[in-house]
């Protein structure tokens, strides 16, 4: 049987946020389709989501169907070459349907982008769910091997320490197989420890020039966020601490496969507080274009800003 055709991606360059020192591209893989929104986050019904006018035309359709998409961010800083997180990957056995057997361009996008996988010198994992790891390892002679063979595979010791513990259904065991224990075994994993009071302009860990991760819990134990600082403004890649723009105007909706929806909430509650009116970009690992915006207060609670980053023309 074929691998899937995916639901078409955006096309042409991949668009840039300059951040004054630091550059953020979006490299997309698939938009997901319309049977996504319910499976990770139930909460947000049709109903509800209508009742947020801002989140149309661009994050849910007029039916209140939310947009949701699988991408990575590709981040230069300091003379560096990052990735944070990678997707679903390709040809890869899957429970989900819409994500098993994948085929899709993403090492083009990534390499058009001027991140050709051996010139990658670190890959952020913000958590090793089967749509954030996909593109850690490739099929190369029946076996999976390192996409980044150079590169520093970042995790939490927090987010490690769980899955090497917990006990782990059949399909995360199957992720484990194919696109995890490779890069450990390849001695290219390097788990390092995240202070758990951190948050925006925190103190964090600093991996690379201007990237700092900080604790973002509830997800998952050791989920952490990117905080990029440049010289002129600062982003935060929310990995699922916020899967979708509804989470904004609705904290308190949580995901069906958060480990603690509780400490989920939380935490989505404090990183909003803190980027409310700052000004400081948002980059969403799911969000559907234009995939980053601003918190702004609004009636009590908070809305997503929109903005689009600039496409290169050639």
């Amino acid at each position: 049987m074929s691998p899937p055709t995916p639901p078409p991606a955006s096309h042409g360059p991949a668009p840039v946020w300059r951040l004054g020192g630091l550059r953020v591209h979006r490299i997309d893989e698939t938009a997901l389709p319309a049977s996504t929104g319910p499976m990770p986050l139930p909460g947000a019904s049709p109903h509800l989501v209508r009742h947020v006018p801002w989140l149309r035309p661009d994050f849910a359709d007029d039916a209140g169907i939310l947009r949701l998409a699988s991408h990575s961010f590709a981040v230069e800083a300091g003379g560096l070459r990052i990735v944070v997180d990678t997707g679903i990957g390709n040809g890869k056995t899957r429970a989900n349907p819409a994500w098993h057997q994948l085929n899709t361009d993403y090492l083009q996008r990534l390499t058009r982008a001027g991140f050709a996988p051996d010139t990658v010198d670190l890959v952020v994992l913000t958590h090793p769910h089967t749509d954030h790891v996909g593109w850690n390892t490739r099929a190369e002679g029946g076996t999976w091997v390192p996409t980044f063979p150079h590169a520093r595979y970042l995790t939490s010791a927090a987010e490690w320490d769980y899955w090497a513990g917990a006990p782990v259904d059949p399909p995360h065991r199957q992720v484990l197989r194919d696109s995890l224990h490779p890069i450990r075994d390849a001695g290219l994993l390097e788990v390092i420890d995240v202070p758990a009071a951190t948050g925006p302009g925190g103190t964090g860990v600093e991996v690379a020039p201007g990237v700092r991760l900080f604790a973002t819990p509830g997800h998952t134990p050791g989920q952490v966020a990117v905080e990029l600082g440049g010289t002129d403004r600062c982003a935060v890649i929310t990995g699922d601490c916020i899967h979708h723009p509804v989470q904004i105007a609705h904290p308190h909706i949580t995901s069906s496969v958060d480990t603690d929806a509780d400490q989920a909430v939380r935490s989505r509650r404090t990183l909003l507080a803190a980027l409310c009116d700052t000004g400081i970009l948002v980059l969403g690992t799911h969000f559907p274009p234009p995939t980053a915006g601003t918190v702004a207060s609004e009636a009590g609670t908070y809305r997503l800003v929109p903005t689009p980053g600039h496409t290169p023309t050639t």
